[in-house]
């Protein structure tokens, strides 16, 4: 929870200081050129508000002068109006994926309404995931503002993922939550049953995590530059899914239970 307060006061502060300065071009429009040099020289990029044809044919050509031959190897330019309209359409993507989620869960664990509300484990699971999303979001703003690493669709495309694979780890947790409620639900009280689902799906998640950041890693220090930050993104979400799913999600789904239990 202090984790998620801090990313969220640090993506606050920084974007209401920068107003945002370090998305990329896919968000708010302008021009990317990205040049390789045969001489050996790591490849440069040049990002400006619009790059003219003539404007573009100039840099070329003053880069070769200064540093041998050089190839182009991408362009792009995006309007001000197609860089609002991606960034709109991906804050609705993650909203609208929010939504299902809670609405699937719901539906898949109705089973369990005589001991906890159909939507429980639903709005638990948005908990762990918001936490999951703020955190990279906090990172990556302090990133963005201090070290010059741009946010752009890569890292939309990066949240996704991360919440795919947060809510999946979390569902695990809760389908045996499920099955100890069907098979103990007279013996043991409800929340000794989630510390009992959660230590027999505990290695499980670990296992699964420490595989996958093992291939993030590699991807991170030997994928280059163009997946490197997508990489970033995912290591940090998914240690945070990881985690979120135990000491966010099923805490939840008890204090719920309780709630629910007292007739409040």
């Amino acid at each position: 929870m202090l984790l998620t307060i801090v990313a969220l006061v640090a993506t606050v502060v920084i974007w209401r200081k920068t107003h945002g300065e370090f998305l990329g071009i896919d968000f708010r429009g302008g021009s990317l050129l990205e040049v390789s040099f045969e001489s050996g020289r790591p490849n440069e990029i040049i990002r400006e508000k619009k790059i003219a044809e003539e404007r573009r044919q100039e840099i070329l050509k003053d880069l070769e002068t200064q540093y041998g031959p050089v190839r182009q190897e991408r362009f792009d330019d995006i309007g001000p109006t197609v860089g609002a309209q991606l960034k709109s359409k991906s804050i609705k993507a993650v909203v609208i994926l929010l939504i299902v989620i809670v609405i699937y869960l719901a539906i898949v664990f109705r089973s369990m309404a005589r001991v906890l509300s159909p939507w429980a484990m639903g709005i638990a699971a948005i908990a762990a995931l918001l936490h999951d999303v703020i955190i990279p979001i906090g990172v990556f703003s302090i990133l963005g503002a201090y070290y010059g690493v741009e946010i752009s669709a890569v890292f939309v495309a990066a949240i996704l993922t991360i919440l795919g694979y947060s809510v999946s780890d979390t569902v695990v947790v809760f389908d045996r939550i499920r099955e100890n409620v069907v098979r103990f639900g007279g013996k043991e009280s409800f929340p000794e049953l989630v510390h009992k689902s959660i230590l027999q799906t505990l290695t499980r998640s670990i296992n699964t995590s420490v595989t996958t950041l093992l291939a993030l890693v590699a991807i991170f220090l030997f994928g280059g530059e163009s997946v490197k930050y997508f990489a970033l993104a995912l290591i940090i979400g998914i240690v945070s899914g990881t985690y979120s799913s135990i000491f966010i999600a099923s805490p939840i789904v008890v204090w719920w239970h309780g709630f629910r239990k007292k007739g409040i």
